[in-house]
């Protein structure tokens, strides 16, 4: 298995603590002077999504990998992912559901049975050892949600929290990842009337919606394309958003073949537009939308 860790957060350097003895006797008492020590921290953690972007209802890998540079083993550690979770008017929204039965623990590359898991959220792995010298790692799946933020500058920055097994500070690493703002492109196709008289009239209506932050312009190069069955006589009626595109360099059609194209570019669809409900800190998105219609007799 190949993960690429970031977001390393160690604790190397830990709380001081001091020590005074004191003497008594014959009713004097005497302080000692004051000792200092440091208690070093012999575990580090790290946490890295395997998609370095994301979309709504898509799937998101995530590695925790847990190592003990100490002498000694460390039992019964208990992992505990926040899913994302931010605060937003006046609760609390969690973009990241986990995927049951996805948790995958390994313990210096060899696979384990499955540890105790609470869904949440937050989602708690509890029952985790760190051989002394060693490396546990935990692999699970979370899915995108609606409370995730879909445009420009939309983020997931979720925490886990390793703590217990006599640990006397918490261990945290953090993962972000990108809202990917790239145009989405779906089509559907509608014919009407759908019961028509031979040599009658059809239109063809073409529905392209984007989902993505970003428009699809003509860089993009969109072509819509069709091979009408029966074929549509010639001549053909093009319309793109209610304006007629005519046919100097803006489609093509072959009225032996039926095969119809747009030109490369010629339609292009507006990005999408997204609202976040400031008291719940659910998302939603309305698509950018273009409607190019073909009419013709059969």
């Amino acid at each position: 298995m190949y993960c690429r860790f970031k977001g390393l957060l160690r604790r190397i350097s830990m709380a001081q603590f001091t020590n005074q003895a004191s003497i008594s006797y014959n009713g004097v008492t005497a302080n000692s002077n004051i000792v200092t020590g440091e208690i070093t921290q012999v575990l580090t953690a790290s946490k890295t999504s395997v998609s370095g972007s994301y979309r709504r209802g898509e799937v998101l890998t995530y590695a925790v990998s847990i190592t003990n540079t100490g002498a000694a083993a460390l039992d019964g550690l208990t992992v505990t992912d926040n899913l994302g979770a931010y605060a937003v008017g006046g609760t609390t929204a969690t973009p990241l559901t986990f995927t049951g039965g996805s948790v995958l623990y390994y313990v210096n590359g060899a696979l384990q049975a499955s540890p105790a898991v609470t869904a949440g959220p937050p989602l708690s792995i509890s029952g985790i050892s760190v051989p002394a010298g060693g490396n546990a790692l935990l692999v699970y799946r979370a899915a995108v949600n609606d409370y995730a933020a879909p445009g420009v500058g939309g983020s997931i920055v979720n925490t886990v929290t390793v703590n217990g097994g006599g640990l006397t500070e918490a261990v945290t690493a953090t993962d972000t990842v990108e809202a990917d703002t790239t145009a989405l492109l779906s089509i559907t196709k509608a014919l009407n009337p759908t019961v028509v008289a031979e040599n009658g009239q059809i239109v063809y209506t073409f529905t392209i919606q984007n989902s993505g932050a970003e428009a699809a312009d003509a860089a993009a190069g969109l072509i819509v394309s069709d091979t009408f069955n029966p074929v549509l006589r010639a001549p053909i009626t093009v319309t793109l958003n209610g304006e007629s595109l005519g046919d100097a360099g803006n489609y093509s059609y072959n009225a032996a073949s039926g095969a119809f194209a747009t030109t490369a570019g010629r339609v292009t669809v507006p990005a999408a537009a997204y609202a976040q409900d400031a008291a719940t800190g659910l998302w939603s998105v309305t698509p950018g939308v273009a409607v190019l219609t073909v009419t013709g007799n059969i």
